[in-house]
């Protein structure tokens, strides 16, 4: 058996549910990429894979995550994926799935992949389904790693082959999607993904840009907090940028060094604080 998760988090944590579910004993893999954001027309061509790892190399830069641009293969993944399924008649693939936009759009460009293989591609959606929390309340999670691993022993009961009827209906789903080339997209509810405009989240980000100054990263963690549609934190800091080109953020440093290594404020607030001071006023 092999399972597949969407979030490097997830790993060490379907790792640990393996552990507690031995007949689910097997490996491991994660598609790394976020395919709810950035450029995925003619994702499968060669052009168009190379433009959204141009586009993700922009976003990267002077990031803490520059060096690591190049170790994103999901290609590689699916190449290898396909070839084990090949070579072990026997092996089911587990495509495990939180209800966000992350997840669902990771399951819609993977598994046009794997048609081939229909009956041993096996899905498992949370969608809707009630967890038990550390505290003992009922919720309804979005996103895997907010299940403890001992309540996995209920999620695994929504195991159920991806059907060919789905392996006909979805790849069209995420073909329109490729079609219309949004730099966001979101989850409407089941697996209905949507197409939003690059500047989706940029409410959410300005609501944490106060007049005073404030360093980037803690108005990027705050967004990240705040937020009840979540992304990742490369492209809430790229749209940072953008909105400060734009004029609609002020700036204090440079914008196209580190992310630690400017300021930003709502435009127009007076001038005579010292981002420095206030900063380390602030601890």
């Amino acid at each position: 058996m092999l399972h597949i998760v969407f979030n490097e988090s997830e790993v060490a944590l379907m790792q640990q549910v393996l552990e507690l579910e031995e007949d689910l004993a097997g490996e491991v893999w994660q598609i790394k990429d976020d395919f709810a954001v950035g450029p995925i027309q003619a994702i499968y061509e060669p052009e168009g894979y190379q433009q959204r790892r141009d586009w993700w190399k922009t976003l990267l830069e002077n990031s803490p995550y520059a060096e690591q641009a190049d170790l994103v293969d999901d290609k590689l993944t699916v190449h290898n994926l396909k070839k084990k399924l090949e070579e072990e008649p026997e092996l089911e693939v587990w495509i495990w799935m939180g209800q966000n936009q992350h997840d669902v759009s990771g399951y819609y460009w993977l598994m046009p992949q794997l048609r081939e293989f229909q009956g041993r591609i096996m899905v498992l959606y949370m969608n809707n389904l009630p967890f038990i929390n550390e505290k003992g309340n009922i919720f309804y999670p979005s996103w895997l790693h907010e299940i403890r691993p001992s309540e996995f022993r209920k999620a695994r009961k929504l195991a159920r082959p991806i059907t060919l009827s789905e392996f006909e209906v979805d790849p069209d789903e995420w073909k329109k999607l490729c079609d219309e080339n949004a730099l966001v997209r979101i989850l409407e509810g089941g697996k209905k993904i949507v197409s939003r405009d690059e500047t989706f989240f940029d409410d959410e980000l300005l609501k944490n840009v106060t007049g005073e100054w404030q360093k980037s990263w803690r108005v990027l963690s705050n967004t990240l907090n705040r937020m009840k549609i979540k992304t990742g934190d490369v492209f809430i800091m790229w749209r940072m940028k953008q909105l400060v080109q734009e004029g609609k953020i002020e700036v204090l440093g440079d914008i196209n060094k580190g992310w630690k290594e400017f300021d930003v404020r709502r435009p127009g607030a007076p001038k005579t604080e010292t981002a420095n001071a206030a900063e380390e006023q602030a601890g």
